[in-house]
Parts: structure tokens; sequence; C-alpha cells
């Protein structure tokens, strides 16, 4: 399909100069932070979740998983969407989309409902979040106060995470978890009603939708994390595994074919024939299979086994964001002096160190004693590695694919976060099945009959015979995670190679693409072409995991 609508008007500047420009940053600013926020915010209240709509373990990923894999296979699509149809139109549907899902999912009262729901969020993050950050440039007069703004996106997007913890836990506990969907509903409309007031439309521009490419690649993606999810519970010779997995190859093979015959792929596939963006990728795709692993496992262990509560327990999340941003700093300024390469490295065997230390925990660890330490080694290796890999997949690409680039790598967080965290469930699956298996046992040579009848009427374990099979599902899924992070560790080693000339464009400042009039790059504060850097923002960042 291919729409040409292009308007005689110039790329709309600032409504209005002063207060108005505040209001535009604000619109823009806010929407970003809902949809960054939503993940961290909802994985505090998975336990509630879980209690309330009956999930098992295994499918309770799935409340993640429907989020981030819509989110990721569209993000592409929706920032083209953006550019083709107009920013502000596209934005307003997106936000709008974003907010019913929300409500629908604060009204569910199925598993499916709410699953079908967070799928639909999914959808509008992908057209709000790459069309919010395209509209800064249309937004805002080129040079500080472009910049400005651009700075106060960057600190949204890193924030968000954080912010989400303290929200959600403050929710949950004081409230209810069906108030991290509604807090959504106020917000995004007053961002809708504000948009036609302080941001004008931009330029259309002619372009060809990718529809194929997206439905292929999204559906390839959900059955194959399905298939994993379905063999955590049913086995891996079960029929339904075998054919989720069947499917998934046939729309991933579908996928490619789609995109190499495309006159505007959504995933440009000569992206990947440069090895390090590769590798990159590769690493992106490991590593957010260990940051997804870490958050929805410690959230269910630190509420069931240590007993915090929701605040608590967000409170208890704070220490990560807050090494990362120190490691991400810490990194952006010795970048010119060392390269990339040593930060990759380090970053991702000290990841993989802080989740091999988790594996140590058990029914009787304490946050202070076994979860601090691990999660600062983990968070700092993390922060070593997010400007690195950002610089490296932009690194010798042409002005007009450098948006192409990060939006690849950022749709790889989403997708390969979930489909690391289907692989770790199943992980988790099998080894709590086992400790359950031997704790039975146990529980019937130690229970009390009445304990006695209510396991024969329920077939649940309780407490504290249940604590320990989930307890060791998690130090299963936490080796399977160090080893995702090891696996970065290697890629990073032996694949990734900095050129002589990256090194040269990094001591000068400027991102490593071509060289025309510079913007200040939302993300890392460093410079690159303006050309390179419009192109770059349609995509927009994706929210942390």
């Amino acid at each position: 399909m291919t729409a040409a609508h292009p308007t005689p008007s110039a790329p709309a500047e600032s409504p209005e100069r002063g207060r108005g420009s505040r209001i535009a940053l604000l619109v823009i600013a806010s929407c970003q932070l809902m949809v960054v926020l939503d993940i961290t915010i909802v994985n505090i209240a998975l336990p509630h979740i879980q209690t309330s709509l009956g999930f098992s373990t295994e499918n309770l990923s799935w409340v993640i998983n429907a989020y981030t894999l819509t989110f990721g296979g569209l993000l592409l699509l929706g920032g083209r969407s953006g550019d083709i149809l107009g920013r502000r139109r596209v934005f307003m549907f997106g936000v709008l989309l974003f907010v019913l899902a929300s409500l629908l999912g604060g009204l569910a009262q199925e598993d499916w409902q709410l699953l079908a729901a967070r799928s639909l969020q999914g959808v509008g993050g992908a057209i709000a979040s790459p069309t919010a950050l395209s509209l800064i440039t249309t937004t805002f007069r080129e040079g500080p106060e472009r910049n400005r703004a651009f700075g106060v996106f960057a600190a949204v997007s890193a924030g968000g995470s954080a912010i989400g913890l303290l929200a959600g836990g403050v929710l949950v506990e004081w409230l209810d978890w069906r108030w991290v969907f509604f807090v959504n509903v106020p917000i995004g409309l007053l961002i809708v009603l504000a948009t036609p007031r302080y941001i004008r439309e931009s330029e259309r521009h002619p372009g060809h939708f990718d529809f194929p490419g997206a439905i292929t690649s999204t559906l390839g993606m959900v059955l194959l994390v399905y298939g994993f999810i379905r063999a955590s519970e049913d086995g891996w010779s079960d029929s339904v595994t075998l054919a989720a997995f069947g499917a998934a190859l046939v729309f991933l093979v579908v996928f490619i074919t789609v995109e190499r015959r495309s006159r505007q792929p959504i995933t440009p596939l000569w992206m990947f024939r440069d090895r390090n963006r590769a590798g990159v990728y590769g690493m992106m795709l490991s590593l957010a299979a260990a940051i997804f692993g870490m958050f929805f496992f410690l959230t269910l262990f630190v509420q069931n086994i240590l007993g915090f509560s929701p605040l608590e327990a967000g409170l208890a999340f704070l220490p990560v964001s807050a090494i990362v941003a120190i490691g991400a700093g810490f990194t952006s300024n010795l970048l010119p002096r060392w390269g990339p390469k040593p930060f990759m490295v380090v970053g991702a065997i000290l990841a993989a160190v802080g989740l091999a230390w988790l594996t140590m925990t058990d029914v009787h660890s304490t946050y202070l004693g076994s979860i601090l330490g691990p999660i600062l080694v983990f968070g700092l290796g993390m922060g070593l590695q997010f400007v690195s890999l950002t610089l490296m997949a932009v690194s010798g690409v042409e002005s007009k694919e450098a948006g192409a680039a990060s939006g690849i790598l950022n749709a790889t967080q989403q997708v390969g976060g979930s489909l690391g965290l289907s692989v770790l469930v199943t992980v988790f699956g099998t080894a709590s099945r086992n400790e359950a298996t031997d704790q039975v046992g146990k529980f019937l040579a130690e229970a009390t009959p009445a304990q006695q009848l209510q396991f024969r009427r329920t077939g649940q374990l309780p407490a504290p015979w249940s604590d320990q099979a989930l307890t060791s599902g998690i130090s299963g899924a936490f080796v399977m995670a160090a080893v995702f992070a090891l696996l970065g560790a290697l890629i990073a080693l032996l694949v990734i190679q900095v050129r002589p000339s990256d090194l040269e464009r990094l001591r000068g400042g400027a991102l490593p693409i071509a060289p025309a009039e510079e913007a200040t790059d939302d993300a890392s504060g460093t410079t690159h072409s303006a050309p390179a850097a419009e192109e770059d923002v349609r995509r927009g960042p994706s929210p942390p995991g």
C-alpha cells in the first residue's frame, strides 16, 4: 500500500514561543513517559495480577511479552506511518489506542482479556513512541531549543523505568493492581486534548507501508515465544508445541523473503552485512533477555519469598536504575580514549557475574545479603554497555540509513527480551517442577493431616514447600540468564572490531556517520548529522526493560 499526499507547508515550527513551546514539550515528554514506564509499572503488579486472574507462573510472562512483542514488532512501521500520514495525526491515534487498551486492561476479568489489552497497548506504544520523538524535529527550531528538547526527552526515557517502579508500588499497595492501567487514561486524554492546540502537523512524505513484513515478523515471534512457554508446561514432544515452532519457522522464512523483495522493507536486511552491526544486534538480543529475566523473576522473589510489599519491591529495584545511569555516564566520558569494545566486553561479563551471583538465592536469602550486591554488579555492567551498543549500531552508517540502524536496535531489544524471557520461563518451569516432585515426599512426611487434605483437594503445595520449588525454578532461570550475558561477552570479544576511523570520530566528538549539519543526539549527548538525526528520531528509543 502506498500513500503520497505531500502538503505545501514547510516542516512545522514551534506553535508558540515561550509558554507554548514548553507545553508542547510537556505533551511530547508525557507521552514518552507513559509508554516507557509501562513495562516496569506492570512488573511490580505481576504477583497481584497472578493471584487475581489465575495465571500460572509460566503464563504470567505473557503479561510482559504481549506488550513487548507487538511494540518491538511494529515499532519501525509506527515511525514510518508518521512520515507518510502526518506525525501529529499518527501520534494522537497512537495515544488514543494506548488509552483504550489501558482502560480495557484495567477492566479485565479473565487472563485472555488482559493479554489482548496488553497486545493492543503495544500497538499503541509502537505508533506513539517514535512519532513523539520525531515531533521534536518539527516543533522545535534547530539549535539550542531543539537540543534542550532532546535532553528532556532523553531524561524522561532514562528515568521512566525508575518512576515506573515507584508508581507501580504506590498504586498497587494503596489502590489496586488495576490502577497501573487506569492511571494511563487521564494522562493520555490530556495529551490528546492538548496536542492540536500546541503541536502543528508535519509535512507528509510519500512512502510505502510494509504491512506483510510487519505482520509476518510479529506473528513469527509470537508463535516462537508461545512454543517455548507451551514447552515449559506440556513438554517438548507436545503436538501443539511442535506446531507452534513449525508455524513460527514458516512465518519467519516468509518475513525474510518479503523483506528481500520489498522496495521499502521494514527491516533492511543489508544492515546485517556489517560485522559490527550484526554483532551489536546479537548482543542486544542476549542482553535484553538477561534484563527482562532479572526484573521478572526478582519481582516474584522479593514479593513472594521475601514478603516485600509492592512499594518495597519498587524501592528495592531503584539502585539498578541509579547504577545504570552512573555506568553510562562513566562510559560516555572514556569512550573517546578507550573505544567502545572494552566497555562492551567488561559490561557483559559484569552482567553475567551479577546473574550468576543471583543463582545462589534460596528461601533463607535476604535483600541486603543476597540481592543488593548482585543487582548493583548487574546494573553497572548494563550501564557500561548501553552507550557503546548505540554507537556501534550506527558506526559507519550513511546518514539516510542511521534511523533504520538504530530503529532495528530498539526493536531487537524488545523482541530479544520477549524471546529470552520465554526461554527462561521454560527453564524455570522444568526446574520448579523437578523440585516440587522432590518436595512432595518431604511434605507428606512433615505436613499435618489438615495440610495433606488440602493438598489432595487442590494439588498445590503450601509454603514453605512451595517456596522451595519457586526458588529452585528462579535460580535455574538465573543460570540461563547468566549464559545469555556470557554469550553477549563472547560476541563483543570475538565479533566486534573497532576500526581506527571509529576512534577518530569519537575523539572528534561526532557520532560515526557522514558529516553534515550537526544536532545533538538524544541518547548519548554527542553530535551527529542533522539528516541522520531527523531519520533517527522517527523510530524513537525503546523503553528500558
